[in-house]
């Protein structure tokens, strides 16, 4: 059963993302509008994974489900965002784990009760 679900806007061939845990829009509907892709969440109790800031904001004034995971290291080429983001990975699951949104930079990671 998968714990996140990759928002449209990140790789689909990502050998992290490759395994039940994880579910990736384009499997179920490219074309989902953001409220769509929340209320699918909550109900399913995943953590979002986004490059998208309006989920990271729609958190702010609510509780989880769903939780937000919001990768903020713009533009940048495919090898070096996937360095990156196996760098820090366990980190930012950790974090997960008691945060309802966690923010990774391309300097730091930031977490949010």
């Amino acid at each position: 059963m998968p714990n996140f679900l990759i928002d449209v806007n990140l790789p689909y061939y990502f050998s992290l993302w490759n395994n039940e845990q994880y579910i990736h829009q384009l499997d179920m509907d490219d074309e989902a509008k953001d409220s769509e892709i929340w209320d699918y969440a909550k109900r399913n109790n995943l953590t979002i994974i986004s490059k998208d800031s309006d989920f990271s904001h729609r958190i702010m004034p609510h509780q989880p489900p769903p939780k937000i995971i919001h990768i903020r290291l713009g533009n940048m080429k495919l090898k070096d965002f996937f360095f990156k983001i196996n760098s820090v990975w366990n980190i930012v699951l950790e974090l997960n784990t008691n945060h309802k949104l966690v923010t990774v930079y391309s300097d730091r990671i930031e977490a949010i009760n």
